[in-house]
């Protein structure tokens, strides 16, 4: 954590006029002592910060001095968000680009905040795709990629169900679950997303794709699985929770269907809830998980359904 404080305090630095150690602090969320032993630290390294009291004066470096970060392309610049997530940089088709912004970063760190950094990448990796099983993401995405980064209108011929369809879509960003790819975009009025493991065709095309000032990528993806959530949900059913299967209901049925209200608790503290789930052999499924700590009250086949599990469980383990 502090090797990446430092860096940030060297390039909120580089180039400016130099600043306050207050203002510092607030900015790098810590407190004016420590970044004054952030300072020194940089002193130590061989950066040329230096320090001014009085009106006036404040922190700064050395006029003119500059770390080689600035020789990074505008391709390896954009790669750094890619450290850490090799597998990504490889479906992206910007490994090289990534290992190319990766050296230039650690060649132009001093040398304690490079140790620091060599650190990290040595103990800790995060496995973010491949979730549940590798799956092929497409041999197009880095041509989506492309449209998408470049701000440009792409047209793709995409695997439905009923056959093939083209779209001309205006790009506004992707999207990595689980190691499946998905293509977020416009098409006419519509916002939309693609596998883009279905795609079996992609063109980027000249013409600049339009983009909404306000879409917030992240917030619609939320969105979207929620309501995509929401859609799933039709088996309505009546239970009743003991206190510990009611905290952990959230973990069986999901966030979405546990958004419910409960009926106040009994003597033993046991709820009333009314669900909607999926699908009666879904629900089944997902209540014996909760043993014990859930009635059915409605409707009588999940009852019986529930009863037989509990049968055979109790047959089995006599």
């Amino acid at each position: 954590m502090r090797s990446s404080r430092l860096l940030n305090l060297m390039l909120r630095l580089q180039g400016g006029p130099g600043t306050t150690a207050a203002r510092l602090a607030e900015q790098l969320g810590v407190s004016v002592r420590t970044v004054y032993r952030d300072v020194a630290a940089l002193q130590a390294a061989g950066v040329p910060v230096w320090t001014e009291s009085g009106p006036g004066g404040g922190i700064r470096l050395l006029d003119g001095w500059q770390s080689k970060l600035s020789g990074m392309t505008g391709a390896e610049t954009s790669a750094l968000m890619l450290l850490g997530i090799p597998d990504v940089a490889q479906d992206l088709g910007l490994a090289d680009v990534a290992a190319r912004a990766e050296s230039k970063l650690l060649g132009a760190l001093p040398l304690p905040l490079r140790a620091g950094a060599l650190l990290w990448r040595e103990r800790l990796h995060v496995d973010a795709p491949g979730w549940f099983e590798s799956t092929p993401s497409g041999e197009h995405l880095p041509a989506v990629a492309a449209a998408v980064f470049e701000g440009r209108r792409l047209r793709i011929r995409y695997r439905r169900r009923g056959g093939e369809a083209t779209r001309t879509l205006d790009p506004l960003g992707l999207v990595a679950k689980a190691g499946v790819w998905y293509l977020v975009a416009r098409h006419r009025d519509r916002t939309l997303s693609y596998r883009v493991s279905r795609i079996d065709g992609a063109q980027v095309l000249d013409a600049q794709a339009a983009r909404p000032d306000d879409f917030d990528l992240a917030a619609w993806w939320a969105a979207s699985m929620a309501e995509f959530d929401r859609a799933l949900l039709r088996y309505p059913c009546r239970l009743r929770l003991s206190p510990y299967a009611w905290r952990r209901l959230p973990d069986v049925v999901g966030e979405e269907a546990a958004r419910v209200e409960p009926s106040e608790a009994d003597e033993q503290g046991w709820v009333t809830v009314d669900l909607m789930l999926e699908a009666e052999e879904v629900a089944l499924d997902q209540l014996t998980a909760l043993g014990g700590g859930v009635e059915v009250l409605e409707p009588a086949s999940l009852r019986a359904g529930l009863r037989a599990v509990a049968e055979e469980v109790a047959r089995r383990n006599r």
